[in-house]
C-alpha cells in the first residue's frame, strides 16, 4: 500500500509540473502590419485622388461643347455702317405741289417773288411710304410751264433737277437735290426756292425748310454774284 500512494503521489507531482510549464512557455508573436487596424488609405475621410474617370473622359471630348442661348450684349455698329431710315407705313392720298400765280399780289397765298403769290394745288391720290420723295419728284417732274387752266406756272419746268434724299430735323426739313437750274429771270429765283420749300413742308409737315443742290444751299447756288 505505501508503495501505490508513493505511485499516487508521483503522478500528481509530474501533472503539476506540466501545467506550470503550459502557463510560462515563449511569448505570443507581435501582430503583424496586417491586423485589423485600417489604413490611412481605407480611412472614409481620406482625400480621394484625382484619377479621371474612362468614361467620363470619352464622353467629355466625344460631346460638343454646349451652346450658350444667353442673349449676348449687341455689339456697336461698324464705323462705316450708315444709319437705317425708319420705315413709314404705306398710304394712299394725294399730293400737295406749289405752283405761282404771276401778279396775285399775296392774295391767294403766301406772297413771293415780284408781287406773286404761291398756291397749293392737290394731285390724283398716290401710293407711298414717305410723301416727301414723291411731293418733290411730281413738281420736278413738270416739264410745262402752265399748269393746266388754273392760271397758275411752273418756273422750274425747264430745271434738270433730281431727288436725292430728305431729312426731317425737328420742325426743319432738309432736301437734297442734284442738277442745274434753268429759270426765265430774276424774278424766277424766289419763285422757284418758293415752290421747293413750301412743298416740302406740306409733305413732311415741317414748318421751315432747307434746300441744297450739289451740296450747295440754294441761295448761294441761285446767286446772281
Amino acid at each position: 500500500m505505501a508503495r501505490l500512494r508513493l505511485s499516487a503521489l508521483s503522478v500528481l507531482g509530474l501533472s503539476a509540473l506540466i501545467a506550470l510549464a503550459g502557463c510560462f512557455g515563449p511569448p505570443a508573436p507581435a501582430p503583424t502590419n496586417t491586423s485589423a487596424v485600417p489604413t490611412a488609405t481605407a480611412s472614409p475621410t481620406a482625400t480621394p485622388t484625382m484619377t479621371p474617370n474612362p468614361t467620363a473622359t470619352a464622353t467629355a471630348t466625344s460631346s460638343p461643347a454646349p451652346t450658350s442661348t444667353t442673349a449676348s450684349a449687341p455689339s456697336s455698329a461698324p464705323a462705316t455702317e450708315e444709319p437705317t431710315t425708319p420705315a413709314f407705313p404705306e398710304q394712299v392720298s394725294p399730293l400737295t405741289i406749289y405752283y405761282v400765280a404771276i401778279g396775285d399780289n399775296g392774295v391767294s397765298g403766301p406772297a413771293v417773288g415780284c408781287g406773286d403769290s404761291l398756291v397749293a394745288t392737290t394731285t390724283e391720290p398716290v401710293r407711298f411710304t414717305d410723301q416727301v420723295g414723291p411731293s418733290i419728284g411730281t413738281l420736278l417732274a413738270n416739264k410745262s410751264r402752265d399748269v393746266g387752266l388754273s392760271g397758275l406756272v411752273n418756273v422750274l419746268y425747264q430745271s434738270d433737277l433730281t431727288y436725292a434724299g430728305g431729312e426731317l430735323t425737328g420742325s426743319t426739313i432738309t432736301i437734297w437735290l442734284s442738277g442745274q437750274f434753268m429759270l426765265a429771270g430774276v424774278c424766277d429765283i424766289p419763285r422757284a426756292k418758293a415752290q421747293l420749300e413750301y412743298t416740302a413742308m406740306a409733305a413732311s409737315g415741317a414748318t421751315s425748310a432747307y434746300v441744297l443742290v450739289n451740296g450747295r444751299p440754294i441761295d448761294e447756288v441761285l446767286s446772281l454774284k
